[in-house]
């Protein structure tokens, strides 16, 4: 169906139409992709300052205003000398010292509070007028919906370091950031569905293979996240030799035995560093393969792309880990991770190619 626009002699045909609100749903989800980077690296930093557990509250809709005077951040401060962490961690602490732990947690908490403001407002206005393709609104209702779940997470996360434990639950922390992962991957996902992509799908083998790229970066990421609730990157600070050895022992120290793979800082660490190393032999074997059955294709320049920010990243993971974790690098390592996780779920989308156009176009 075309239809000619008024004063421009301009035939407006249908598919014209859903390609220039696509490219509209695209800059919005691009902004929303920004700002869950934002929450990530705020994120890091929150957990790598031990600010984590400053806010001993959850005031979904008070929350938002932080201490406005003397008298209430005293209250404030208060709380938090109440809980396990300030006894055993940091007891004498200063106001100015409690401050500044405080503007991290609290500025997590606004951003991810303001990303669901920036979803929900311009869902509501594509969707009402008629911007939104039939087969986007359950994805993006999906969305709005994990990210209300992520925040009940995040706060169960929180409440399990308030009574007994100096920091949060390390299982608690990786389903965090497992969920966090998810609703990134998914936005991108769909963001790059929304993209033309002359080049069309690769083949089923190659999307599926790229497919678990995504399932292989995201368990990398649980394993980094059990290593950050343990603090196991502040032990073992050699490679490639570990304990002296390739293969260290006393990884199943811990009984039951599978405690050991999330509880043993050791087991962890070591874990963590087989995944970066089958990460990159996964990378680099699909960059190849690509290249084989597909040369100069767009799909093997990102996979060859991909295969490059893994290697950035072991690196960056390398030397953070010799450095002793030092906070620069650490957050850059954590932030780095997204990039990798981004990356590797758009170029998995774009072997499939773009959504197909509805029916009616």
């Amino acid at each position: 169906m075309a239809v000619a626009s008024a004063g421009t002699g301009r035939i407006d045909t249908a598919e014209a139409r859903i390609w220039r609100n696509r490219a509209l749903l695209r800059g919005w989800l691009y902004v929303v992709i920004a700002m869950l980077l934002a929450i990530f690296l705020v994120g890091g930093a929150t957990r790598l300052t031990g600010s984590g557990l400053s806010i001993t509250e959850w005031k979904p809709i008070h929350g938002v205003v932080p201490p406005l005077s003397d008298a209430e951040w005293q209250e404030e401060f208060a709380k938090y000398q109440q809980i396990p962490q300030y006894e055993q961690l940091n007891k004498g602490m200063s106001l100015s010292e409690f401050k500044t732990i405080f503007w991290w947690e609290w500025t997590h908490r606004l951003l991810a509070r303001g990303v669901g403001f920036v979803v929900a407002l311009p869902l509501l206005f594509f969707w009402l007028s008629g911007r939104l393709e039939p087969m986007l609104k359950p994805r993006m209702l999906g969305l709005l919906a994990l990210g209300g779940l992520q925040g009940a997470i995040g706060w169960w996360m929180v409440a399990s370091g308030l009574s007994e434990r100096v920091s949060v639950s390390q299982y608690r922390l990786a389903t965090h950031l497992i969920m966090a992962s998810l609703i990134f991957v998914a936005t991108v996902a769909v963001a790059r569905g929304l993209a033309p992509q002359p080049a069309g799908p690769a083949s089923r083998g190659t999307q599926r293979f790229a497919g678990w790229l995504v399932v292989f970066v995201l368990v990398q990421l649980y394993l980094g996240a059990l290593v950050a609730g343990l603090h196991a990157g502040l032990t073992y600070n050699t490679w490639p030799l570990m304990d002296g050895s390739l293969w260290p022992g006393d990884l199943l120290t811990i009984e039951p035995a599978w405690r050991n793979f999330f509880e043993n800082p050791k087991t962890v660490q070591f874990l963590h560093r087989l995944g970066a190393y089958f990460v990159f032999a996964a990378t680099l074997w699909h960059a190849i393969a690509l290249s084989r059955a597909a040369p100069g294709s767009p799909h093997a320049r990102r996979a060859w792309i991909l295969f490059g920010l893994v290697t950035a990243q072991a690196v960056l993971g390398i030397t953070t880990l010799l450095l002793v974790v030092p906070l620069d690098l650490a957050l850059t390592h954590h932030g780095f991770a997204m990039i990798v996780l981004g990356f590797a779920a758009a170029h998995w989308r774009g072997t499939k190619g773009a959504y197909p156009l509805p029916a009616a176009a």
